[in-house]
């Protein structure tokens, strides 16, 4: 029996990395392409590369379910067009030791997909969105295609670029508003560093060219040196260039409760935190619905057919995920709500068919 569970989790794994290297390779080509058109004097070849290469393991862990899905459906329908399933259930093997073999490999896939996504994925990202940052944008102005605005307290903030780790910033512009939302002051400074100190930290704004703004008269001050006493960590910086799905779990929820404090809107970050942590969930539905297919309707289809078969659950999924997600920022509701609807309903169409098997 050992033997024929470790028949069966061989197949289905391998069937599965089969998935993610073809997938994952026709990603890198695109992205690659993608990249290409990015390049100028100061974005070069060898840049787009390694960004590729940097953001390899997100794109890895973003298709992960689908090639838990595929590889599913494709090794446990090898099984079957064997006739390796009829003949095991022929021996009196029931059905349900059949699917606990194949969940095997999809609980090393689930394991695999949070490690990845929390602890390898987030930092090669953010190193690949800053290095590209700082590459493209410089300090010489704002560029609206790149960095991120934010706002604290009384202040909208510019920053082109971020370097890895948030411990420097290049292209901060600042403009402070008077309760009338009026401009009070704008700034800009080429370049700042993070200053710890016992006494508090601080940020050392370097070449800063401040206007202040009072009774039609503009004022301008030029600073060498300026310090910038507000309350943004690096660790915050470290993540405003990466989008939420592609951030830690740990770090989307920190943000979120850092935007939550600041009464900026977070559903956003609690949207993506909630698809990432339960991203292992949707992989496990997944597999489920797959499997449910190979032994009913499935059971004597050809590999193209299975292929297409799975090519179409992922994209009726990701279809309702791309509909719900959006509704619940919307509508207003619950985002977990809006990350589970899809995983449950992948998860129920599979155990109900999974029933009607004898």
């Amino acid at each position: 029996m050992n033997q024929l569970d470790h028949h069966i989790r061989k197949t289905v794994l391998l069937s599965m990395l089969v998935v993610i290297a073809l997938i994952g390779m026709l990603d890198l080509i695109f992205t690659l392409l993608d990249q290409i058109a990015d390049t100028d004097d100061n974005y070069t070849m060898v840049n787009a590369v390694t960004f590729v290469l940097f953001t390899m393991p997100t794109s890895i862990y973003e298709l992960l379910p689908f090639a838990a899905l595929g590889g599913a459906l494709i090794g446990l329908g090898m099984l079957a067009s064997n006739n390796e399933l009829v003949v095991m259930q022929s021996a009196g093997i029931r059905v349900s030791r059949i699917v606990f073999a194949v969940l095997k490999p999809t609980f090393f896939v689930m394991l695999f997909s949070l490690l990845l996504g929390e602890y390898i994925s987030p930092p090669l990202e953010q190193l690949a969105q800053s290095n590209k940052a700082i590459q493209q944008s410089g300090t010489a102005s704002i560029n609206s295609d790149q960095g991120t605005w934010q706002r604290i307290g009384d202040e909208f903030i510019h920053i082109n670029a971020i370097a890895p780790g948030g411990q420097e910033l290049f292209g901060v512009s600042r403009y402070q508003i008077d309760d009338n939302l009026q401009i009070r002051s704008a700034s800009f400074a080429e370049s700042a560093s993070y200053i710890e100190q016992e006494g508090g930290n601080y940020w050392k704004l370097n070449n800063v060219e401040e206007s202040l703004f009072s009774s039609g008269v503009v004022t301008i001050q030029n600073f060498l040196e300026e310090d910038w006493t507000v309350e943004l960590s690096p660790e915050l910086l470290s993540v405003l260039l990466v989008e939420p799905d592609e951030q830690s779990i740990s770090g989307l929820y920190q943000f979120a409760e850092y935007f939550e404090g600041e009464g900026l809107d977070s559903d956003t970050y609690y949207l993506a935190f909630w698809k990432k942590l339960l991203q292992p969930i949707s992989t496990l539905g997944l597999v489920v619905l797959a499997i449910s297919f190979v032994f009913g309707p499935l059971r004597e289809a050809t590999t193209g057919a299975r292929v297409f078969v799975a090519l179409g659950i992922g994209l009726i999924f990701t279809i309702l995920q791309r509909m719900m997600e959006p509704a619940s920022l919307l509508y207003d509701f619950n985002p977990l709500l809006a990350v589970l609807a899809p995983i449950l309903l992948c998860a129920l169409l599979g155990f109900l068919l999974l029933r009607k098997i004898r």
